[in-house]
């Protein structure tokens, strides 16, 4: 990559793109690029600890090198006393390498229990809102290799099958809408992303639940650091990982198989019809199947868990089965077949 002509550039996206002069940071950047190969309707989700702000800023070079406009949203989830501040601090960083931010807020009542997950799942939402009123059609986040291991892990203690263990990938669909999640952060360390902000921002928010050993997560990042020294490094975890998703490939095969030839969607309604063959299958394509089209009529960004599907499954079975709700969607036996559609 050529840098030494900047001479059509401002002061200020020179002092940006200048850093990109340094080996390390050029290196990181050209990975960044290498797997980000969208070049217009891009948006980044920014919270302002380091990963997100690294990525805020290979999103702006990148945006600078090739002349096109990328939105930033930084989500104020309100619940800690200081998120408020720190979400304004954040934008004021950004404001110095000239991006201009959006503060998103979850306002109102929040829950008590589950806070992680249902704070993930309303930061998804308000910012796919946003997504939608701004025709963005990719919505970048700043997951990392790091997170790609704990979110591994964190899938086998739940005891996750197949399709769980790799859904964290560098491009999925949220919901059913016209959106894409792009993590062009998958194949790096959060120590370079680390380095990134030191020497652009010299700044990024701490985030106490981290190192709050309450949290599952935090739990299992101290795992990893264990399994290491055992041998369990990250070429080996790498390719356990590489080698599910080949075999992943083709059960996918099947399941759309399945729901082409066997499901009969009805747009008007909003519902799926699936006949008797649906059901005649093995069980990890039934199982994947009736994942997808109960996420796909319920819009959870995250699927039902396994053993919900599997009870569904065994009550379908039964011939005395009627009617029951799971993800948003009503399941109900309609003579021969099992109909699907959106709750209430």
């Amino acid at each position: 990559m050529n840098l030494k002509n900047l001479s059509a550039y401002s002061k200020t996206h020179k002092k940006i793109l200048n850093h990109l002069n340094q080996k390390k940071i050029l290196k990181i950047f050209e990975e960044f690029s290498s797997i980000l190969n969208v070049k217009k309707n891009l948006a980044v989700a920014v919270s302002g600890g380091p990963d997100s702000l690294a990525l805020a800023y290979l999103a702006k070079c990148f945006s600078l090198l090739n002349n096109i406009n990328v939105k930033y949203f930084i989500v104020d989830h309100k619940l800690r006393r200081e998120s408020s501040l720190e979400a304004k601090k954040v934008r004021n960083i950004l404001n110095k390498i000239d991006i201009k931010s959006k503060i998103l807020a979850w306002n109102g009542k929040k829950p008590l229990g589950n806070i992680q997950s249902l704070a993930r799942e309303k930061r998804f939402s308000l910012l796919a809102n946003e997504c939608k009123k701004n025709n963005i059609k990719y919505l970048l986040i700043g997951h990392h290799i790091n997170d790609l291991f704990e979110n591994f892990l964190i899938r086998i203690v739940r005891g996750s099958g197949l399709n769980g263990l790799i859904s964290f990938d560098h491009k999925t669909k949220y919901k059913n809408e016209n959106l894409e999640i792009l993590r062009p952060l998958l194949n790096l360390e959060k120590k370079d992303l680390i380095y990134v902000c030191k020497k652009v921002f010299n700044f990024f928010v701490k985030d106490p639940s981290n190192i709050n050993i309450n949290y599952k997560r935090t739990r299992i990042r101290t795992l990893l650091h264990s399994l290491e020294k055992e041998g369990l490094d990250k070429k080996k975890l790498l390719l356990t990982i590489k080698n599910l998703k080949d075999s992943d490939a083709s059960i996918k095969f099947y399941v759309d198989r399945n729901l082409n030839k066997n499901a009969i969607f009805s747009k008007r309604k909003n519902s799926y019809i699936l006949s008797q063959n649906f059901f005649d299958q093995s069980h990890e394509i039934i199982f994947r199947s009736l994942t997808k089209i109960i996420q796909n009529i319920g819009k959870k960004y995250y699927p039902v868990r396994g053993k919900s599907i599997d009870n569904i499954i065994e009550r379908i079975n039964d011939k005395s089965f009627l009617k029951l709700t799971l993800g948003g969607c009503y399941i109900e036996r309609a003579g021969e077949t099992i109909l699907i559609s959106k709750e209430n």
